[in-house]
């Protein structure tokens, strides 16, 4: 005997620009991750530091359709990936403003290079530096109008709306920017933060272990 009722369907989001009120509409990175992580329909779930989704939901809105549904092999590895430290915050609004630093328009360039002084101002870290000072010397004349324009800064607060600012003109640099590889451009800077984050907030026993294990998979592969 056949039933009249059939059961219900899983949908599976499909990436699209934008946000969606539901799967069947579509999804962006960040709505996926919900998905996945079984929370609530959103494009701000708790289980994504919240500077790394804004780096996924703009580069999810500015790339092209092809390299946005490359993408979708990468949504799994934000969810759960988030931390409380300061620290992971600025490292991921320094590692977008160097990377889109060089390219950017006249005007970002001047917002980017601001916003990385302000971000550095707020840690005590020379390897951010390092990465600042790599990213300034290819816009050195940028860099003395930020250094001049701190000088009379009244405020120099640095926060997560500050961070999420800085990461939206970045990746609007990116995309907007006069190169033939924008998207590469985009997809690298997406796929290095995730890799950033997973590393700052990685037990380093853990991070052992996995270089161990691959390390053996590789010898495995070989024989």
């Amino acid at each position: 005997m056949t039933s009249s009722r059939t059961a219900p369907q899983l949908v599976m989001p499909i990436l699209s620009a934008g946000r969606h009120r539901n799967p069947r509409r579509g999804a962006c990175f960040m709505e996926f991750a919900s998905y996945l992580a079984g929370e609530k329909w959103s494009d701000h779930p708790a289980c994504t530091h919240p500077v790394l989704a804004a780096v996924a939901r703009n580069v999810n809105d500015l790339s092209t359709d092809a390299t946005r549904a490359s993408l979708t092999q990468h949504i799994h590895r934000v969810v759960g990936l988030t931390s409380r430290d300061p620290l992971v915050t600025v490292a991921i609004a320094v590692h977008a403003a160097a990377a889109a630093l060089p390219i950017a328009s006249f005007e970002r360039q001047r917002a980017l290079a601001v916003g990385m002084l302000v971000a550095l101002g707020s840690v005590d870290s020379p390897q951010l530096e390092a990465v600042a000072a790599e990213a300034f010397l290819t816009a050195p004349g940028e860099e003395r109008w930020a250094r001049k324009y701190m000088s009379r800064a009244r405020s120099r607060e640095f926060t997560v709306r500050t961070a999420t600012t800085i990461v939206h003109t970045a990746v609007a640099g990116i995309a907007l920017a006069c190169v033939s590889d924008a998207d590469a451009r985009l997809k690298h800077l997406l796929v290095s933060t995730i890799e950033l984050v997973e590393d700052m907030t990685a037990i380093p026993e853990t991070r052992g272990l996995e270089k161990r294990d691959s390390t053996l998979r590789s010898e495995f592969a070989e024989v």
